[in-house]
């Protein structure tokens, strides 16, 4: 797999640079989980399940969409195609990247140049005579979306992780009638949800958190989802 050459974005350097639609495949094959916002929890749930993990390091937890059942096996691509209906937001912002400048609270946009997305023949034109054109302004108010949905989702995460609500599960899966346990991640238990009081609840509720908690309790259907599609890939 080609190495990441990520530049800060300038208006001289890519004056003809322009981004391809589409995602990056060569290294969407090897991940079996990406990063999800609670924003797109909805979209998410109809197509992957959820699950959070936890950095043993900072003992913090991340809400991730499982693309696979093992480390390094994404099942939603074949002969180099995307099949699900939807990608998160983690993985349609590339090639474009926001980063923090150490010193401030500024973000500056970059751009991995070595992307297959990125080129000077075909794609969108990311500035014209020196200025950023309507694709890039978007493309950045998306950057910046990324950002703060991302915020909002660890201060979600943190007050389910607070409330004691996340717990270490073991999902077991049926492959062509073997089972195949996913271990080291953590699910919404659901019994102690129900047995939060009517104030607690009340606080989920005011923090708009419910929306998203009953996603990612839906998502975890789609575990038979990853079952059928390993069984289809094996065969």
């Amino acid at each position: 797999m080609a190495e990441q050459q990520v530049q800060p974005l300038h208006n001289e350097k890519h004056a003809n640079t322009k981004v391809k639609h589409g995602l990056n495949i060569e290294f969407l094959k090897t991940q079996h989980l990406v990063p999800v916002v609670a924003h797109e929890f909805g979209r998410v749930a109809n197509e992957f399940p959820m699950a959070f993990v936890k950095n043993n390091e900072s003992g913090k937890f991340q809400a991730v969409a499982l693309f696979g059942l093992e480390p390094g096996e994404n099942l939603f691509i074949k002969d180099d195609q995307w099949q699900a209906g939807f990608a998160p937001l983690a993985v349609t912002r590339y090639p474009l990247g926001l980063v923090k400048h150490p010193e401030q609270e500024q973000y500056g946009v970059v751009i991995d140049e070595a992307s297959p997305l990125v080129g000077e023949e075909e794609g969108n034109a990311l500035f014209e005579n020196g200025e950023e054109t309507d694709y890039l302004k978007r493309r950045k108010e998306a950057l910046v979306s990324f950002i703060e949905f991302s915020g909002v989702t660890d201060a979600f995460t943190q007050y389910l992780a607070d409330k004691e609500l996340l717990v270490g599960q073991t999902l077991t899966v049926d492959i062509k009638g073997e089972k195949k346990d996913i271990t080291g991640i953590y699910l919404i238990d659901e019994k102690k949800l129900n047995e939060l009081s009517d104030e607690e609840f009340l606080e989920l509720r005011k923090r708009g958190y419910l929306a998203p908690i009953y996603s990612f309790l839906t998502s975890t259907h789609q575990v038979a989802r990853l079952a059928r599609l390993k069984a289809e890939r094996d065969a």
